[in-house]
This record gives C-alpha cells, sequence and structure tokens, in this order.
C-alpha cells in the first residue's frame, strides 16, 4: 500500500493534482478541500489511499490522515464510491462531515453531488456509530459562519481558482449564491461548485 507521497506539484485539475516523485508524475485524485491548499511549483506532502478494482488502480490523496480515514469510513458505507466520498469532502471538512453525520443533519449532507435524502440518511444510520464509538458527540454546526460575508465570497473565489476555474466563473459563480442563506464558508464553495456544474 502506498501510504504517502512527498514530491512537487506539476500541475492540478479540477479533481486531482500531479504530482512528480522520482522523475514519475502521479495522478493523485483528491477532494477539493486538500488541492485548494496546494500551489504549483511547490513541494506538496499527501496521505494517500491506493484504491484496487478490476478494470481500475487509483491512487487518492488527502491533506490529513483524519481525511484519508474519513474518506476510508465513507467507502465503508453501502452505497458511496470513490467519487461520492470525494464530493462529501470536497465540500465538507472531516470534522464538519462528522458534525453533520453526528446531528443527523441531512440538508447539510445532500448539499454534495450525487447524496439524495436516502444515502444520506444511510451515511448517518451507518456512520452515527463508528463516530460515537470514537467518543465524537454531536456539535451544532454552522457556528463557524463569520460577519464578514464579503471575505468569506472572496475565500470561495480563491478556492475554486485555485481548482483551475478562471477568475471571471468564479466570481460570476459567487454572484449567484444566495446572500441571506447562513451558510459557512465550506457550503458556499460545494454550492458554488453544484452551480458551476449544472451550467
Amino acid at each position: 500500500m502506498i501510504a504517502a507521497v512527498r514530491g512537487i506539484l506539476e500541475g492540478k485539475t479540477i479533481d486531482s493534482a500531479l504530482v512528480t516523485v522520482g522523475g514519475v508524475t502521479l495522478r493523485v485524485l483528491a477532494p477539493l478541500t486538500t488541492l485548494s491548499k496546494l500551489n504549483v511549483g511547490e513541494e506538496v506532502h499527501l496521505h494517500t489511499l491506493l484504491h484496487v478494482r478490476e478494470d481500475a488502480i487509483t491512487l487518492f490523496g488527502f491533506a490529513t490522515v483524519d481525511d484519508r480515514e474519513t474518506f476510508e469510513q465513507l467507502l465503508a458505507v453501502g452505497g458511496v464510491g470513490p467519487r461520492i466520498g470525494l464530493a462529501l469532502l470536497s465540500g465538507l471538512s472531516s470534522e464538519g462531515l462528522r458534525e453533520a453525520v453526528l446531528n443527523e443533519d441531512v440538508v447539510r449532507l445532500t448539499m454534495a453531488p450525487g447524496v439524495g435524502k436516502k444515502l444520506a440518511a444511510r451515511l448517518v444510520l451507518e456512520l452515527r456509530p463508528r463516530f460515537e464509538k470514537l467518543g465524537l458527540t454531536g456539535v451544532t454546526v454552522g457556528a463557524t459562519v463569520g460577519a464578514n460575508t464579503g471575505n468569506m465570497r472572496a475565500q470561495v473565489v480563491d478556492a475554486l481558482t485555485g481548482l483551475g476555474y478562471t477568475p471571471a466563473q468564479a466570481t460570476a459563480a459567487v454572484r449567484n449564491l444566495p446572500t441571506d442563506s447562513g451558510d459557512n464558508l465550506e457550503d458556499l464553495i460545494m454550492r458554488a461548485l453544484r452551480l458551476m456544474a449544472t451550467e
């Protein structure tokens, strides 16, 4: 198993990082929360999971061990594949995902592309007991919403442009976001991605 990779970031796509290690460039699929922290030309260190199927061998990368372990827990849920796992971790941090599950916040979970109410309910049903065994408890989500909405929207634009969208595309998507939704930064990024996916 490849537990981690360290190398130079040669480039980024919407869903992956191109990391050169020892003369070989690896395509590492990663969530937005990880990709937005990476800068082309710099050395990166990603905690990885090698996913093997009959028709494909895929390497997934994450900024922290916690993110990788959360991704593995998601894949253990029936109906959740790598695509949906990445979508969930692109809009929610590992901590935010655990909060949503423990609070049975189905609405927040369904903000991820490909996650309907039934799948969100299954996530809560299967993951909540595991999280509770880890000693985690539900907390009120949304408490991190800052008063400076303009600054938060600027961070959304930065995250989208970091993924390869043009500043014009990112700004247009943010402009179409509701102004009084009370969403935190993660929710706004998720909403913006969904808007751009439907264009």
